[in-house]
């Protein structure tokens, strides 16, 4: 059975509107969700352990009599990591140690510069105390998300890092916990949903209010990371899972069904786009979609994605490509072209760009280095990808002289009348005052 996927060009009189109707994305939150979520953390905050136990035995199915029975402790981590079978293990020690090289060279620094008059200006960078880190558990098990979200925080210099991960019916998964370990994960909790992010937000007689909630959940998880955010910082609300590909049509065509194929069996909702000026080639693709579906097991998952929110466009030319990329703003891009490195440059809006026939989209996923956690709907045009400067805030430093505070003082106190705020004059003009 052939996939409907969409399929039209930017010659087409309807192009514009076909383009927007392709990636609208209603990211409204559910109101029953909303409504629920609300409850829950409104119990949480009141009740605290008393709570979490409650909504973590209802949900995951667990008999847990305290928060205690709740927690792991690190040799139960190790003993996770020390059992992996070797290959994986490897796998997941190299992985973590390329994320920690890539991120070991993002902390920003500190400055300060001193005026003639002896008045110092400057600005101090330091960590986060405490993070939360949220993981999804069950059949969603990813300890890539881990490695991306923990290992920042540390080489920000995080001082306590909690994770929360769900253990439906009490199964916990190995690789994850792995990758707590490598990732120097301090204490690990077998928490989720709401009731898990508002234990980190406002904190319990076990759990210590962390600074900042970051990792991926379901739609209860980022209902609860709405409504915590301003109590506690957050990593951002992330849509569904997105890949762009623009192509010059002379890579195999097998090779990017498959990095299409890579975003959409995410979920229904995940986006995955290809973008050719080579109306041929996009028949070739499309072949290869429909040769090649049969054979993944999450056929169903892909073929309602790619149906729903997938499109295969014909453009005039590359630079017409770039130009629809940037419109696009896709959470990642794959420039997979000839002399790919000349058309980055034609790139303004990505969460990441896979340069090259041979930079498949998974291996940023996994072990390339960069972050995988990204903008996604768009918001590439604004925002960046996860970071160590996520998990460090800065501070300005003013220490005016004595001489400083007579030309400042009488600026400040010129501006404060302006504004009809008199006491902020007089505290400037104290100063000038002074013998």
């Amino acid at each position: 059975m052939m996939i409907a996927i969409k399929r039209f060009a930017s010659t087409d009189a309807d192009f514009k509107a076909r383009l927007d109707a392709l990636l609208a994305f209603e990211g409204a939150q559910d109101e029953a969700v909303d409504r629920t979520v609300a409850a829950i953390l409104a119990d949480v905050k009141a009740r605290g352990d008393a709570a979490v136990v409650d909504y973590t035995n209802r949900f995951d199915r667990l008999t847990a009599a305290a928060m205690a029975d709740l927690e792991l402790s690190r040799d139960e981590l190790h003993k996770a990591l020390n059992g992996l079978p070797a290959a994986q293990r490897e796998a997941l020690e190299t992985a973590a140690a390329r994320v920690r090289a890539y991120h070991e060279r993002q902390p920003l620094k500190g400055w300060q510069y001193e005026e003639a008059d002896g008045t110092l200006l400057g600005q101090m960078v330091t960590p986060l105390d405490r993070v939360g880190l949220y993981v999804p558990g069950g059949k969603a098990a990813y300890p890539s998300s881990v490695l991306m979200n923990a290992i920042p925080a540390k080489v920000a210099g995080v001082k306590e890092l909690i994770m929360v991960v769900p253990t439906p019916g009490g199964e916990h998964n190995q690789l994850v916990l792995a990758a707590a370990a490598l990732a120097g994960v301090d204490r690990v909790f077998t928490i989720g949903g709401a009731q898990a992010v508002g234990a980190l937000a406002y904190g319990t007689q076990t759990i210590p209010q962390v600074d900042k909630v970051v990792g991926p959940g379901n739609a209860y998880v980022a209902a609860a990371k709405r409504r915590v955010f301003g109590i506690v910082g957050i990593d951002m609300v992330a849509g569904p899972s997105e890949i762009l590909v623009v192509c010059d049509g002379q890579t195999d065509p097998d090779w990017v069904a498959m990095d299409l194929f890579s975003q959409a069996e995410h979920d229904e909702l995940a986006q995955s786009i290809l973008v050719c000026p080579d109306a041929a080639y996009i028949d070739r693709v499309a072949a290869s979609i429909d040769k090649l579906l049969p054979t993944m097991p999450r056929r169903d998952v892909i073929r309602a994605a790619l149906e729903n929110r997938g499109a295969l466009i014909q453009v005039r030319d590359l630079d017409e490509a770039c130009a629809i990329a940037n419109r696009i703003a896709p959470e990642h891009l794959e420039l997979s072209l000839a002399n790919a490195d000349a058309w980055v440059e034609k790139i303004y809006h990505a969460g990441a760009i896979f340069i090259g026939r041979y930079t498949s989209e998974s291996l940023g996923d996994y072990c390339a280095g960069p972050n995988h956690v990204l903008p996604t709907s768009g918001s590439a045009r604004f925002s960046s990808p996860l970071g160590v400067y996520d998990f460090q805030k800065r501070t300005s430093l003013i220490r005016v002289s004595r001489e400083g505070s007579k030309t400042l003082g009488r600026i400040a106190a010129t501006l404060a009348h302006g504004e009809g705020l008199p006491a902020h004059a007089r505290s400037a003009e104290y100063r000038l005052e002074e013998e």
